[in-house]
């Protein structure tokens, strides 16, 4: 039997090959961006509705934008921020610090402690704050002398402010703390047992750094929080930034501008306070997924 041979393969023709050259990327799949016409129309509404109500506070005079402008780098009013910024610094060192206490007082194994904890934590949590500050001004009506002294004139207005914030911050404090804590894992603490260290060193080198990163953000909204929470210490007669202003337009009956005044002053320290929180998160997020 003859062998066959097998005729070799027929070449394409030039001019088909150099029409599957030309259409070959246009015969690859083209990918096309989705056409997302309702989040630009809605986009588009509201820079637009944006626009309309800056215009309409801009070009107001009922604003008395002059006076806003006069009254704000003035003497009284920097006084006030003065005062608001520290009682702010005050309170939350001296409320997370005994929130510190009281969150150690939550996680003890003495049920004792743990009782005193959750009560005091329950107690000031419960009641609203300017009722706390009430009662610490008239605390001389409850108990007119504690140890032969007398609490009639034994603190004053800045004092007051100063003791009921901080305990009223501590509760609430104590929590974030506790809750900090509690989210470091537990192998990590067995771990550094293992290694012997010590409790102290075993909380300042492995749980601290870990639950900075759930402390940090909700202490950082306490603290703008704490900022504008202050201007309640005016039903005490305390001249910070609002008590200030609300002295200032008591004689001059311009209530809206120097109301925009204080907004002004709130507005940017706590805006200075967000982005030195948000690089302290940055700062202890290192290494995980939230360092961005």
């Amino acid at each position: 039997m003859p062998p066959q041979t097998v005729p070799p393969p027929s070449s394409p023709s030039p001019a088909l090959s150099r029409s599957a050259a030309e259409d070959g990327p246009e015969a690859l799949p083209r990918i096309v961006p989705v056409r997302r016409t309702g989040r630009r129309a809605a986009a588009v509404a509201v820079l637009v509705l944006l626009a309309l109500a800056l215009n309409s506070v801009v070009r107001n005079d009922a604003f008395q934008w002059d006076v806003v402008f006069s009254y704000f780098a003035t003497v009284p009013v920097l006084r006030g921020l003065w005062l608001t910024v520290w009682l702010t610094a005050v309170v939350m060192v001296l409320g997370f610090a005994l929130g510190a206490l009281l969150a150690v007082l939550r996680l003890s194994g003495n049920p004792v402690l743990q009782g005193v904890g959750w009560g005091y934590i329950w107690l000031f949590r419960s009641t609203p704050i300017l009722v706390q500050l009430l009662f610490w001004f008239n605390i001389g009506a409850l108990y007119p002398q504690i140890l032969g002294v007398s609490t009639t004139r034994l603190l004053g207005p800045v004092a007051i402010a100063v003791i009921g914030l901080t305990l009223h911050e501590a509760a609430y404090a104590a929590e974030v703390v506790r809750g900090g804590i509690l989210s470091v894992e537990r192998g990590q603490v067995e771990a550094a047992q293992s290694l012997g260290l010590g409790p102290w060193r075993r909380f300042r080198r492995i749980v601290l750094p870990q639950a900075m990163r759930s402390i940090v953000p909700p202490a950082g909204n306490m603290l703008i929080g704490t900022l504008k929470g202050t201007s309640i210490v005016s039903i005490i007669a305390v001249q910070d930034l609002l008590y200030s202003v609300q002295l200032v337009y008591h004689r001059t009956y311009q209530v809206i501008p120097l109301l925009l005044v204080a907004t002004l002053w709130y507005a940017a320290v706590t805006t200075v306070l967000s982005i030195g929180q948000r690089y302290v998160e940055r700062y202890y997020a290192r290494g995980t997924a939230g360092a961005r």
